[in-house]
Parts: C-alpha cells; sequence; structure tokens
C-alpha cells in the first residue's frame, strides 16, 4: 500500500487544483504522477514551472528529449523513460536514437551525442564538469548557453524522477506500449 494518496481534482489539496485541471486540459486528461505530486502543491508547481522554463530553452525538441531521457534512464524512472519516449516517438525521432537514449548507448548522431555525453557528465561530476567535456559539447557546435540548458533540464528532472519514484508513480495506460525496465 501506497503512503502517499493520488489525488484527483476533487479531492487534490486546495492548491493545487487549478493547476491539475490545467494540466489535464493542456494533456486530455490527468496523468497519475500528476496526481501523486499534488500532495505537495508546491512540488507540482515547482516541477512544471521549471519544466515550462526548459521547455522554452534554445534546445530544439529533439535535444530536449536527449536531457531528459539521459537523466530518466540514470535516474531508473521507467514512467519518464516511457512517456519520452512517447514524446520522442510524436517528433518522428528514428528508432535507433530512441532505443539508444533507452539503452544508454552511443547515439547515431555525433553532435546529440555530444550533448548527451555532457549531460552524463554534469550527472556525474554534480556540474563541476572537466573542461574536455565542456569543450567537447563546444566542439560539437552547441553554445554555452546549452550547457546552461542541461543544467536546467537535469535539475527539473531529477525533480520529476525523484518525486515518481518516491511515490511508486505508475505508467498510465497510453505508455504501456513505452514501457522500460531498468538494465540489471
Amino acid at each position: 500500500m501506497s503512503r502517499f494518496a493520488a489525488y484527483d481534482t476533487d479531492t487534490a489539496p486546495a492548491p493545487a487544483r487549478p493547476v491539475m485541471a490545467g494540466v489535464r486540459r493542456a494533456l486530455g486528461h490527468l496523468p497519475a504522477a500528476v496526481g501523486l505530486m499534488a500532495g505537495s502543491p508546491e512540488l507540482l508547481k515547482g516541477f512544471l514551472a521549471a519544466n515550462a522554463a526548459f521547455e522554452a530553452t534554445d534546445l530544439d525538441p529533439v535535444a530536449r528529449e536527449v536531457v531528459v531521457l539521459t537523466v530518466a534512464t540514470r535516474n531508473g524512472c521507467h514512467l519518464c523513460v516511457a512517456m519520452h519516449t512517447a514524446t520522442l516517438t510524436r517528433h518522428g525521432a528514428a528508432p535507433e536514437l530512441v532505443a539508444a537514449l533507452r539503452d544508454g548507448t552511443t547515439l547515431p548522431e555525433p553532435r546529440l551525442e555530444a550533448l548527451r555525453r555532457f549531460t552524463v557528465a554534469v550527472l556525474d561530476h554534480r556540474g563541476a564538469v572537466p573542461d574536455a567535456e565542456l569543450d567537447a559539447l563546444l566542439a560539437a557546435g552547441w553554445q554555452p548557453r546549452h550547457a546552461l540548458d542541461v543544467v536546467l533540464g537535469v535539475g527539473t528532472y531529477t525533480i520529476s524522477t525523484f518525486a515518481n519514484r518516491l511515490t511508486d508513480a505508475p505508467l498510465d495506460p497510453p505508455l504501456a506500449r513505452y514501457a522500460w525496465t531498468p538494465a540489471a
């Protein structure tokens, strides 16, 4: 039995209700993870605000998903991997790219691989990325601002992956076909 309540827009703490209603309007449904995050309206609002900021960065949609899936696989969040696999699929990403991201292996596109490797370096070094790693990102055509955008993405999706793992957020039925289990 979970220690975390799965709220809906009628049972959630009052400050979370309008936020949840906005998510429902935007997505056409209320993801179970949102109902679980609503137990802390501040967490829910904070994640959604950080996510909106990350979505507004100079990284293109596929590049943002490279960052998200790198964080999600690293943190073992089955829900985030499934959700963002679906997002990449909607963006028309090559199946080889999606598979490599889910497996945590070298990406087929060198520029995106440089972004993935930099994201791993941010995680591994807790932000104190060695100069060689930053140089490799810049040599692949990314700009210094993109390195900072990666930090925003890492922070945003650390919130999400940790909350989803803490609450044991389930996959919503539409995501079942994108289910993922971390490698042992």
